[in-house]
């Protein structure tokens, strides 16, 4: 696990630089840590949508330890760090950085990480969705900033991070709770139906976000393409992992080995896609 955890997080300190390697396009100031704060964003938005998600699934008898107010308090604190780095590495004030599109998403996404750590502290746990969906609406806004068609591509995104959110924190949270059940079968199967949902959004609006964004012509040649590259390479394995443990769970199999191994590969993905969010954003290529 502590290995695991080391090898992610010197993916996302060196990939940015890696990826820029050979392309010309301007080097990212403090890239690195950029991409460590957001990968703790989304993957504290991940593990708490999860959760909510995973409680209805997994039914009744014993449940794991909650983690969305600790993934609330993760993410809201990460989300200031990129705020205060934001200031120091453009040089300006706070209420400068503040009164600018990027420092009022950060801003947005901070307020609604503290206030969705709130709603999982209370006894009413499933209001968090609301800032959660804040979260993914500033997110997807800040991954948007094109004059053409900035809707489609807000809305994309919307349904795009939801989808890859849902398909790790729900997984992790089935496997918890399989592990807490010593098996737990009927769990996973409960999953798998709900995954297959998931998987379709993602794809589609994966796919249609890409066409928009990348022309075919220059995807080796810059540093969003090779990412996005190793993204969908990654997307296909977890995929292949997924029908592995749908076929062992029909057949009566083990599921879990292929469901941890997958849930390992989601956690790249998450790595990867933080990357995407840092490396120089292509969409000026396009024509419009």
């Amino acid at each position: 696990m502590l290995g695991a955890v080391v090898a992610l997080t010197l993916l996302a300190l060196l990939g940015a630089g890696v990826a820029q390697m050979g392309t010309g396009e301007l080097s990212i100031p403090a890239a690195g840590t950029i991409s460590v704060l957001r990968v703790l964003v989304l993957a504290a938005l991940a593990v708490h949508l999860g959760e909510l998600a995973g409680v209805r699934l997994a039914g009744d008898g014993p449940l794991p330890r909650l983690w969305s107010a600790l993934a609330a308090l993760l993410g809201a604190a990460a989300s200031a760090g990129l705020l205060l780095l934001f200031a120091a590495v453009s040089g300006l004030g706070l209420p400068t950085v503040y009164g600018m599109r990027e420092g009022r998403l950060l801003l947005i996404t901070a307020n609604a990480f503290a206030l969705a750590g709130l709603c999982a502290a209370s006894r009413r746990p499933a209001l968090a969705v609301v800032p959660l969906a804040g979260v993914i609406c500033a997110e997807a806004l800040r991954a948007h900033p094109e004059a053409y068609t900035p809707a489609i591509g807000t809305a994309l995104t919307v349904v795009h991070l939801t989808a890859a959110s849902l398909w790790f924190g729900a997984l992790l949270y089935v496997l918890r709770t399989m592990r807490l059940r010593d098996g737990g079968r009927d769990v996973l199967v409960r999953y798998a139906r709900t995954a297959a949902w998931i998987f379709a959004a993602l794809v589609i609006t994966g796919t249609c976000s890409t066409l928009r964004r990348l022309p075919l012509e220059v995807v080796l040649a810059t540093a969003y393409g090779r990412v996005l590259l190793a993204k969908l390479a990654l997307v296909g394995v977890a995929s292949l992992l997924a029908l592995t443990a749908r076929y062992r769970m029909t057949r009566g199999g083990d599921t879990q080995a292929p469901a941890r191994i997958e849930l390992g590969v989601l956690a790249t993905i998450v790595v990867v896609s933080s990357l995407l969010t840092v490396v120089p954003d292509p969409h000026w290529l396009s024509p419009g």
